[in-house]
């Protein structure tokens, strides 16, 4: 027999099955002890029965003219005769009978005592020396009778009481494993970067140690991505300085140099150092993404910090192909304002690499908080939309991009609770690229920050 999966219906059938057991055994032994007194009490009714009639018998057998004769006695009513009796003298003639005796059904008298045959109980006495005898007899099946009865009496109320009894076990684990799965609910209801402690309540002692280990893993699991962070973060950091000593120093030597085997070499030199610049700020905006506060508790317009983002990626160079459309009321929100640039930021320089060379980018912020980034180019496909919000996930990309920009706006995404939407080609377009999401306003969805 397979067991369910269900810790409450496993409980709830053991439980059962034993109480069914236990009650169908003690119902068992019950009918069998009241068996064995009801034997008792009825041979103790065939004696008493006989003990009370011989003397009455012999006074009539005695004070009669004629001997030898039988004599019937006729019932005061009808009814029911369970035990039957005939008198006998010492040849073996009947004297005296009950209305309803068969003399078939007794045997020979052979002394007094019990006797039982196939289909009687009975009992036999005697008075004068031996020279009146009386046998009472009761049927088997009467006997019979009584104890299916009695079985009968205790089995039918087993069969409302123990429905009855498995229903209230039911609730009774149900009620019991509420603390379970109300920790079950906890956990479920998580979204991926919370990893603080799940509150224990009152959970029983045995899982109680279960959730404590647990508690443990999530807490040895956060201490080891903010690790990660904190050394990603440190690392990108630190490594700023030497990276703009290393580019400032290349172009020193560039501008000394009259060599143009010497100038290309530095000149490539530096475009490396440049990409790794680049690199470490991803990094440490990947840093700020994870494990940084991303709401905070006043509201302000994005409205600005988009136009400073497309402001200062205009002055790189793209002043003509990116065109921000905003409301003209404010989009009030508690976001980050550095988290939303560092959002925006990637999402244009995405949109300005790997669009159409030369191609418009849309920016467009409704008053609602919905930012989308589109730019021209030809459709990505599908399978390639799935896993550009990977870390360093380039979908046919130049050797420009640090394959973190996607990456790092799903994580910002993720964690203000609005899922990064990747759509190619673009609504209402045969071609291009379009990355969108909801960013939490004043009347917009309720407040995340895992």
């Amino acid at each position: 027999m397979r067991l369910p999966r269900s810790l409450q219906a496993r409980v709830g059938l053991s439980v059962g099955l034993i109480l069914t057991v236990l009650w169908v055994g003690a119902a068992t032994t019950t009918a069998l002890l009241l068996r064995e007194e009801m034997d008792e009490v009825f041979d103790s009714a065939l004696r008493e029965t006989a003990e009370r009639i011989l003397p009455l018998a012999v006074t009539d057998i005695v004070g009669r003219e004629d001997e030898g004769i039988t004599q019937r006695l006729a019932p005061v009513r009808a009814h029911d005769e369970y035990f039957t009796y005939v008198v006998r003298d010492a040849q073996g003639r009947v004297l005296l009978q009950s209305h309803a005796a068969d003399p078939e059904v007794f045997p020979p008298y052979d002394g007094t005592g019990f006797r039982q045959t196939d289909t009687h109980r009975l009992y036999s006495d005697a008075a004068l020396q031996g020279t009146v005898r009386i046998t009472v007899a009761e049927p088997l099946e009467h006997r019979a009778s009584v104890a299916r009865e009695i079985q009968i009496g205790l089995g039918l109320p087993l069969l409302v009481i123990l429905p009855v009894a498995l229903l209230a076990i039911v609730l009774a684990v149900r009620t019991s494993l509420g603390a379970l799965r109300r920790f079950r609910g906890n956990l479920e209801a998580r979204h991926a970067r919370d990893l603080s402690p799940v509150p224990t309540g009152d959970l029983p002692s045995e899982i109680a140690p279960l959730a404590g280990t647990l508690n443990s893993l999530l807490d040895r699991l956060r201490h080891a991505f903010e690790a990660e962070r904190s050394f990603a973060a440190n690392a990108a950091h630190e490594l700023r300085t030497p990276l703009a000593g290393a580019i400032a120093q290349t172009q020193r030597l560039r501008s000394e140099t009259s060599d143009p085997a010497i100038e290309a070499r530095a000149a490539d030199i530096e475009a490396t150092l440049k990409r790794l610049t680049r690199l470490s700020e991803r990094l440490m905006q990947l840093a700020r993404a994870e494990g940084g506060q991303l709401r905070l508790d006043r509201s302000a317009d994005l409205r600005a910090v988009a136009r400073i983002v497309a402001d200062d990626l205009g002055r790189s160079g793209a002043a003509d192909r990116i065109r921000l459309q905003v409301p003209d009321i404010p989009v009030m929100s508690d976001i980050d304002p550095d988290a939303f640039a560092i959002l925006c930021r990637n999402l244009v320089e995405n949109a300005l690499r790997h669009g159409a060379p030369g191609g418009p980018v849309t920016v467009t912020l409704s008053a609602d908080g919905e930012l989308a980034v589109a730019n021209d180019g030809p459709a990505v496909p599908r399978e390639a939309l799935d896993r550009l919000t990977g870390r360093f996930e380039r979908a046919g990309a130049s050797s420009e991009g640090s394959g973190l920009g996607l990456a790092i706006v799903a994580a910002i995404a993720d964690r203000i609770g609005s899922p990064l939407r990747l759509t190619s080609p673009r609504p209402g377009s045969t071609s291009g690229f379009e990355a969108a999401l909801r960013l939490p306003t004043d009347t917009g969805p309720a407040r995340r920050d895992g």
